[in-house]
């Protein structure tokens, strides 16, 4: 019997310890490990795939692929960044973000003016800036903007996460994790406000993924992913439902394709061992299960 097409479960390697995902605009998937930072590519029509490139031996976090064919790399708690060739794997740039050891630079957005990194134990965004015509900036061009404002971190904890920009793009979002908090965040000042979501939070909140003005929250420990309405400049939003799969376990950072989600499961609640078998799934619209269990 052939194999399925566009299989729902796609295997990655033993010991993986997958965290962010992104698609472009072909079927393929890039996943990067937080165990030694590598970065596995795979063909999401026949679920096969291989190492892109071999990591440093540090995290590779959230992932965010440009239509360059540029992949960027958030590079954990090793406080840096790395751009890859996608087709290559090839390093193409290397960026020092930190400047405290207290660090978990944790997702990326891209933008026309470059691409904004999270970090997740210091309160300031990373903006390696776009040249006019789309280029790298040189190492020492990396611009630290402080977060002022309602986002207040909680030392220790995982704060700001996953980053899309509003529905508007004139703003920036991110996900406080301890917290279930989005803040709304003015990239020239680093000024948060808080999201307005009326009762409602999203606690555990990791991967963000927005499509029109649908911000998809994936919340790692609760193995769902929250669905919300936002209004056009980010400033108030619904959480409309949230939905889940069996298939979920302890799921980090979501990319779409042809309609369907695709999560790696990071399986926080397992020991990790180098036989640790790891997956992403994918959920079919007609399969995803809507429920209101979670929501605080």
């Amino acid at each position: 019997m052939a194999p399925a097409l566009f299989p729902t479960t796609i295997d990655l390697p033993a010991g993986f310890r997958p965290e962010g995902i992104t698609i472009g605009a072909r079927p393929v998937m890039y996943v990067g490990s937080a165990a030694d930072g590598s970065i596995y590519r795979a063909d999401l029509v026949t679920g096969h795939g291989e190492i892109l490139s071999r990591g440093p031996g540090t995290p590779s976090l959230g992932l965010r692929l440009d239509d360059r064919g540029r992949l960027f790399v958030a590079g954990g708690s090793s406080g840096d960044a790395r751009v890859l060739d996608a087709r290559t794997g090839r390093m193409l740039a290397s960026y020092h973000l930190a400047l405290s050891e207290d660090t978990i630079v944790n997702d990326v957005v891209i933008t026309p003016a470059g691409a904004w990194f999270t970090d997740s134990r210091t309160p300031v965004l990373y903006h390696l800036p776009f040249g006019p015509d789309g280029t790298l900036p040189l190492p020492e061009a990396v611009v630290r903007v402080p977060l002022t404002g309602d986002i207040a971190y909680v030392p220790a904890a995982f704060n700001a996460n996953g980053i899309v920009r509003t529905p508007d793009s004139t703003r920036l979002i991110v996900v406080q994790s301890v917290t279930g908090h989005l803040f709304r965040v003015d990239p020239a000042t680093g000024h948060t406000r808080k999201v307005d979501l009326g009762t409602e939070t999203v606690p555990h909140g990791d991967g963000l993924l927005l499509h029109a003005n649908t911000l998809l929250v994936v919340q790692n420990r609760l193995d769902t992913i929250a669905v919300i309405t936002l209004d056009r400049t980010g400033t108030t939003g619904t959480v409309e439902r949230h939905v889940t799969d069996p298939r979920l376990d302890v799921p980090t950072t979501v990319a779409e394709f042809g309609g369907h989600l695709y999560l790696p499961n990071a399986r926080y609640d397992t020991t990790p061992q180098p036989a640790t078998p790891y997956t992403v799934v994918a959920l079919e619209p007609s399969h995803q299960r809507s429920s209101r269990e979670g929501c605080s």
